[in-house]
């Protein structure tokens, strides 16, 4: 699969999905996400292997890559496609070595340019910003600024990924202060018709 991503890149949360976590993806393919993410912070172990393992086998029939959240062992164990991390370079090597080169590997930069800069030293393959809107999902997040995306856009050769309180009202502009990615959780999850929202996002592209 190709590394370089562009278009929209949808996040699970066990919080909005519950059990339904295959059956509201296997949606999220059918309206046409381009990546997605397993994030997961309350099953037990076993529980996320299951899961994620079960998520790569839906995800391959759509040729879409399964990213693992900041867990480079579960990502490995189950032959993910990358795993997504937080802003320590040191890190990206460790995924690297464990994870090997084909592997997709991106990197939370918040608001912070000079964390992007380095994780594209270190090898990282996309950096993310945000949150740039209110996010039910991380209240607490640190909030970031069109202008980021812009100042990145100029400086960074690698695709860059937005995330916070996305909405197809309010995606076009993050696309065109340079996002290549729209990161949405509640946006596509907490929606009663998910394939219905998944395209309307995808409209933005």
């Amino acid at each position: 699969m190709n590394k370089c991503q562009h278009g929209l890149y949808a996040i699970t949360d066990t919080r909005i999905t519950g059990d339904n976590l295959l059956k509201q993806v296997e949606k999220a393919l059918i309206g046409g996400i381009n990546i997605l993410q397993y994030r997961d912070k309350s099953s037990s172990q076993k529980e996320r292997f299951a899961a994620a393992s079960a998520l790569l086998q839906l995800c391959q029939r759509y040729k879409v890559p399964l990213i693992i959240n900041d867990d480079i062992q579960l990502a490995a164990e189950v032959g993910a496609n990358g795993v997504h991390l937080g802003r320590d370079d040191d890190v990206i090597q460790q995924a690297r070595s464990q994870l090997g080169d084909q592997a997709i590997i991106g990197i939370s930069c918040y608001n912070d340019l000079s964390v992007a800069l380095a994780a594209e030293r270190a090898g990282a393959d996309y950096v993310a910003f945000g949150r740039f809107f209110s996010s039910s999902t991380k209240p607490d997040a640190t909030p970031a600024n069109l202008e980021i995306l812009s100042q990145a856009k100029s400086k960074i050769s690698l695709p860059l990924v937005a995330i916070g309180g996305i909405t197809p009202e309010n995606g076009g502009q993050l696309i065109e202060a340079g996002a290549d990615m729209l990161a949405v959780v509640q946006g596509i999850f907490g929606q009663k018709d998910i394939c219905n929202a998944t395209k309307q996002f995808q409209q933005l592209f």
